[in-house]
C-alpha cells in the first residue's frame, strides 16, 4: 500500500496533477492519519481500542486541490471502514434520521443516530464543511462530540477557516463551543495555494455551448466527468422549509437543466442558496426566451444575477448566443444586461 507522497508523486508523473507547493505541504497531515489507521490492531480481550488519530480540517480558496488531496487520501486507505460525503449531503441524512428517531419516542434522537453512524466506521471524510442554516449550527456540536467519543476520525475540507463558520448567524455564541471542538480534536491547516486549478483547468476553454445539441451534451458530460471527478448525487438545499434540488452535485460542482431551475416556482432566496452552495453550475438545455415562457425568462435572469454576484463558474448549452436568446417580448430590453454577464461569465479570468 503507497504512502500519500508516493501516491501524489504517481500522479505528477503521469500527468494526472500539476505540481504545487502548497498542496505538496498538507501531505505529511493525511499521511500522519492513514498511517494511523492502517497500523494493524492488536486485539485481546482486555485491550481497548487505540485512540483515533487526530482528524484534520484543511481550508482554503476554491480551486486549490482540497477535495483532490482527501480523494487521494480516501483511496490510499485500503479496506479501512470510511465514507466519503459531501457536507451538505451528510447534515440532510442527519435531518432525514432524527426525524425518524423521534416518531420513535427516544429520549435523545441523536444518540441512536449517531451510534448508527459510528458503528464499523472509523474515518468519515467530509467536503466542503459549510454551515449556514441554524438548524444545522445548533446539533453540529452534539453530533461530533458524538463522532469523536465512537472512535471516528474526522477529516474535512472547506472554504472558510473555523472561525468563520457561521459567521454572523442567529445565535452565533452557542455555537462557538463547536469551533473549539474542532480546533481540540483536528489538526487545522491552510491550503495557501496561489493557484486556481479549476480556474486554469477552465481558462480558455470553451464553457458556453450552443445549440445544445448531442456534440454539446458529450462536450458538457466531458467537462463534469474532469471537474466533478465522477457521478454525482442530489443535493437538495433547505430554503425557507422548501426543498431545492439540485439533480447532480459533486466536488463543488452541480449540474441541473434550465427545466430543473427555471420552470419551477422558485425565487431569490433559492437562488441565493444555490449560488452559495455550490462552486461551479452546469446548466443545460436553455431554450429561447419570450413572452411564450416569461416567468421561466425571469427566473433564469434572476439565477443568473444570484450566480454573477457570487462568483460562480457556469458552463452552459443554449439554444442560442446570450445576445439571441431573448429578442421579442416583454423583457427583451432587459435581458440585455442578463446577455452581457452571460458573456463576462464566459472571459478566461473570470473566478468561479
Amino acid at each position: 500500500m503507497k504512502d500519500l507522497p508516493a501516491l501524489y508523486a504517481a500522479g505528477l508523473a503521469d500527468g494526472r496533477l500539476t505540481a504545487d507547493p502548497a498542496q505538496e505541504a498538507v501531505l505529511p497531515e493525511f499521511e500522519r492519519i492513514r498511517a494511523d489507521l492502517v497500523r494493524p490492531v492488536k486485539r485481546g480481550l482486555f485491550r481497548k481500542p487505540p485512540e483515533p488519530p487526530k482528524g484534520l480540517y484543511l481550508w482554503g480558496g476554491v480551486g486549490r486541490g482540497k477535495s483532490m488531496l482527501m480523494d487521494l487520501f480516501v483511496s490510499s486507505l485500503g479496506d479501512i471502514p470510511r465514507r466519503r460525503v459531501h457536507f451538505h449531503v451528510f447534515m440532510q441524512e442527519i435531518h432525514a434520521a432524527l426525524h425518524k428517531a423521534r416518531k420513535t419516542q427516544a429520549e435523545d434522537a441523536l444518540a441512536p443516530v449517531a451510534a448508527a453512524i459510528t458503528q464499523d466506521l472509523r474515518l468519515l471524510a467530509f467536503d466542503e464543511m459549510q454551515i449556514t442554516d441554524i438548524t444545522d449550527a445548533m446539533i453540529v456540536g452534539r453530533l461530533f462530540q458524538a463522532l469523536f467519543d465512537g472512535g471516528v476520525t474526522v477529516v474535512t475540507t472547506s472554504n472558510r477557516p473555523p472561525d468563520d463558520l457561521y459567521k454572523d448567524g442567529l445565535n452565533r455564541q452557542l455555537f462557538l463551543p463547536f469551533i473549539d471542538l474542532i480546533k481540540s480534536r483536528m489538526v487545522v491547516r491552510e491550503l495557501a495555494s496561489p493557484t486556481d486549478h479549476r480556474q486554469n483547468r477552465l481558462s480558455g476553454a470553451q464553457t458556453y455551448f450552443t445549440p445544445a445539441n448531442a456534440e454539446a451534451r458529450a462536450a458538457i458530460e466531458a467537462i463534469w466527468q474532469d471537474l466533478a471527478g465522477g457521478d454525482g448525487r442530489a443535493l437538495i438545499l433547505t430554503v425557507n422549509k422548501r426543498d431545492v434540488t439540485l439533480p447532480q452535485f459533486r466536488n463543488g460542482v452541480a449540474r441541473a437543466s434550465f427545466y430543473d431551475l427555471c420552470a419551477k416556482p422558485l425565487g431569490p432566496a433559492d437562488y441565493l442558496a444555490i449560488a452559495d452552495a455550490v462552486r461551479v453550475l452546469i446548466l443545460e438545455d436553455i431554450p429561447r426566451l419570450s413572452r411564450s415562457n416569461f416567468n421561466e425568462a425571469r427566473r433564469f435572469v434572476t439565477l443568473i444575477d444570484a450566480l454573477y454576484e457570487a462568483r460562480v463558474r457556469l458552463i452552459a448549452s443554449a439554444d442560442a448566443q446570450p445576445e439571441s436568446l431573448y429578442v421579442e417580448g416583454d423583457g427583451a430590453f432587459d435581458f440585455e444586461r442578463t446577455a452581457s454577464r452571460l458573456r463576462e461569465m464566459q472571459s478566461a479570468d473570470w473566478s468561479g
